[in-house]
């Protein structure tokens, strides 16, 4: 998991190790619960939930309630009560590797806490820029690379939700369209936990050109989660999901990948395959692989997508 520097400033657990942590929080979801929050290809269990999700909303119900109480005192210093600002969460990884349905499941059990049950969940899809200005710009087919992502939209979306605002808007994105809806957007009301969910959040890139930008999207975020696994495995699972996807979503006529439907096995197979190591994976190994190690917490998972081994930053 890197160099001796980065091992040393995660605490890694087994599964049977990190099941411990649950203490006593209780299992708050059902198995119909449960399939609603499934994603595609996913096939995430009960057992996975108690055995490393509850543990993993534990601590994070830990830390809301810890930065509260420093909000408080620093409130308290400087004689005013500002009022609470949400909680970010930040979720990273690769396609295909399970972050949105990590980002559900999480949302559903953090939202059955007492003390946090407004939870919002936002993706980093609505700030892509719409396809007209990717075409224009040659970035169709680096979709999802960093500069394809309006990031000072991002950085401003962010920066208002931390600032309690009454209403932010973040634009809303189709993934049948694979495109921004025009004039559509989700709103976010002050929450008392947001989930930003993305490929490249935890990205220290500047908002344009070679200089490093006065603030970029991670100086928002209160924790930090990636989702690791052997590149071969989440190669394997991207093939099987456009399978999938072109067995259901693929089939509507309102698809972009609509062209893809009638495609025999063996060709869905190799077109799957050739879209993987000319975009996704040079996306993962040039930009989101490079930020793993600065994630709070880094879930690792096997091939059978249960998650495996949790590495917890101690520095």
């Amino acid at each position: 998991m890197g160099d001796p520097v980065s091992l040393a400033a995660y605490s890694t657990f087994n599964r049977d190790d990190w099941a411990k942590l649950r203490s006593n929080t209780p299992l708050t979801l059902s198995e119909a619960d449960l399939i609603a929050l499934r994603g595609t290809n996913e096939h995430t269990s009960l057992d996975e939930v108690v055995d490393i999700y509850l543990p993993l909303s534990r601590l994070l119900n830990l830390h809301v309630r810890a930065a509260r109480n420093l909000n408080g005192v620093k409130d308290a210093f400087l004689g005013r009560l500002a009022g609470e600002a949400p909680y970010i969460i930040a979720i990273a990884g690769s396609v295909a590797v399970g972050k949105s349905t990590l980002a559900r499941i999480l949302q559903a059990l953090m939202a059955r806490w007492p003390d946090h049950p407004r939870v919002d969940l936002v993706t980093t899809d609505g700030f892509l820029h719409p396809n007209a200005v990717l075409q224009e710009r040659g970035l169709m087919q680096r979709k999802g690379f960093p500069e394809s992502y309006d990031l000072k939209r991002m950085v401003q979306f962010l920066a208002d939700v931390k600032a309690n605002q009454p209403e932010v808007k973040a634009p809303v994105y189709s993934h049948l369209a694979y495109d921004i809806v025009p004039d559509e957007w989700q709103v976010v009301a002050q929450p008392d936990v947001l989930i930003f969910e993305g490929l490249n959040v935890l990205q220290t890139a500047g908002l344009s050109g070679p200089r490093p930008a006065s603030t970029i999207v991670s100086d928002f975020f209160d924790f930090s989660l990636y989702i690791d696994a052997d590149e071969a495995n989440i190669e394997t699972w991207y093939i099987n999901r456009f399978l999938l996807l072109q067995r259901s979503a693929f089939q509507n006529p309102g698809s972009y990948f609509h062209h893809y439907r009638d495609l025999p096995e063996a060709e869905a197979v190799a077109t799957a395959k050739r879209i993987w190591r000319e975009i996704n994976h040079i996306n993962l190994i040039d930009n989101i692989l490079p930020t793993r190690d600065r994630a709070r917490l880094i879930l690792s998972k096997q091939a059978d997508h249960r998650i495996g081994e949790i590495s917890l930053r101690q520095i």
